[in-house]
């Protein structure tokens, strides 16, 4: 491991506790530091609490690295502006830090990024520029037109000041929680787990830092696990926050030197705990927010007895998109299901499947009659039916029964 509180990066930059600090020190001006919140039903394994960078300035932890960034440039670096490339929070980080040092700004964002993202990002004052593809896509053309400007390029998040922005957080994380025994983090290219590993690692080794990607973009996951980067092909998944292709080369080094194990979850399980944190903790998470806290949902890590702090990096959900997340939540947890059943098409069968479902508990909610299925009898037909149950129990409570009477479940 390198020396702890010193590493080098490109360009022979240093990355150290103390710029860590100074960065604490430059940002009180503009951000807040986020609660640290007990969330006592999230395991029954663990002591979990989330630090809820949801709630940060711009609805993200971005603003930390790209104020922090900014703040440091020279007058004449400010006076050509700066260019940055985003899903979405690190265009706001750096269109709120620019417009609050006075400079111009133009953000390269991927044009299936939320529209929401897109908004807030204009919003704050920059100029958008909506590119075809993903986030590295956008990132190539941020290249070509910072060459073209002379304009700074803000990373999202492989440069050491960024770094040592995202790095805060650790700091306040070990601040309020002293006694914590793992952080739980998101990764996508792999800034704010490299800061936050590097800050509670030099303060305190005997920390677990864990990270999470999305099981469609996982990067970084890849890199480690071979030792190399790693560039996919595609990614895709909600968590569109995190959905990036390859990795930095100084966050690679840094998550090789410093982060304990790297983890997967599934579009399904960040449904799931993104439903959690709004039913039981009243909080807004993005996808990409919520991968920390669906890792410990579905034991994806060691954490038995332990003190966890899941970051909740982001709140900045697309509302159009949040009844479809919430609706796969429910799927997942059993709590909304769908059946196909096979009927004979005669009257009565629907007031007896009915009858069955709600004797037990069940609140159907929509019903769809077919009769002109080409794989069913001539003299049957199939009903959809969709209802609200408890858990996956309570489902296949209702289906023995439906079946115990006779009738034959299609699909389920």
């Amino acid at each position: 491991m390198n020396e702890i509180n010193k590493l080098t990066l490109r360009g022979n930059d240093m990355l150290t506790l103390d710029r860590i600090y100074h960065a604490s020190y430059v940002l009180k001006e503009v951000i807040r530091p986020t609660d640290m919140i007990k969330a006592p039903n999230i395991s029954k394994d663990c002591d979990v609490y989330l630090k809820t960078e949801n709630l940060q300035v711009t609805g993200s932890f971005k603003v930390r690295g790209a104020y922090y960034k900014i703040s440091q440039l020279t007058d004449e670096e400010k006076a050509k502006g700066v260019i940055a490339c985003s899903a979405g929070n690190h265009a706001q980080g750096v269109a709120l830090a620019a417009a609050k040092s006075g400079i111009k700004s133009l953000i390269c964002i991927p044009d299936g990024a939320p529209i929401s993202k897109v908004e807030a990002t204009k919003s704050y004052g920059a100029e958008v520029c909506l590119v075809e593809g993903a986030y590295d896509d956008a990132y190539e053309k941020a290249l070509q037109l910072q060459a073209e400007s002379g304009a700074t390029f803000i990373h999202p998040f492989d440069d050491e000041l960024v770094i040592a922005g995202q790095g805060t957080i650790g700091l306040e994380i070990l601040d309020q929680l002293p006694k914590v025994d793992a952080v739980v983090v998101p990764i996508g290219g792999g800034g704010l787990i490299s800061g936050v590993a590097f800050a509670v690692k030099a303060l305190n080794p005997n920390v677990k830092v864990y990270g999470v990607q999305a099981s469609g973009a996982p990067s970084m996951y890849e890199s480690i696990k071979r030792d190399e980067i790693m560039t996919l092909a595609g990614v895709k998944t909600i968590a569109d926050g995190i959905a990036v292709k390859t990795p930095g080369d100084n966050t690679f080094n840094l998550c090789k030197d410093y982060v304990d194990d790297i983890v997967t979850v599934t579009d399904d399980e960040v449904s799931t705990a993104i439903l959690t944190l709004i039913e039981q903790q009243k909080l807004i998470a993005e996808g990409a927010g919520a991968v920390s806290v669906a890792a410990v949902l579905f034991d994806k890590l060691p954490l038995k007895g332990k003190k966890v702090a899941c970051l909740v990096s982001g709140g900045n959900i697309d509302v159009t998109i949040l009844s479809r997340v919430i609706n796969r939540g429910l799927q997942k947890a059993g709590r909304y299901a769908n059946l196909v059943i096979e009927l004979e098409d005669k009257p009565g069968q629907l007031q007896g499947v009915s009858k069955i479902i709600s004797g037990l508990g069940g609140n159907v909610v929509s019903v769809n009659h077919e009769r002109s299925d080409i794989n069913m009898d001539i003299t049957s037909c199939f009903l959809r039916i969709a209802m609200e149950t408890r858990n996956h129990e309570h489902v296949e409570i209702i289906e023995n029964e439906l079946t115990k009477h006779g009738y034959r479940i299609i699909q389920s």
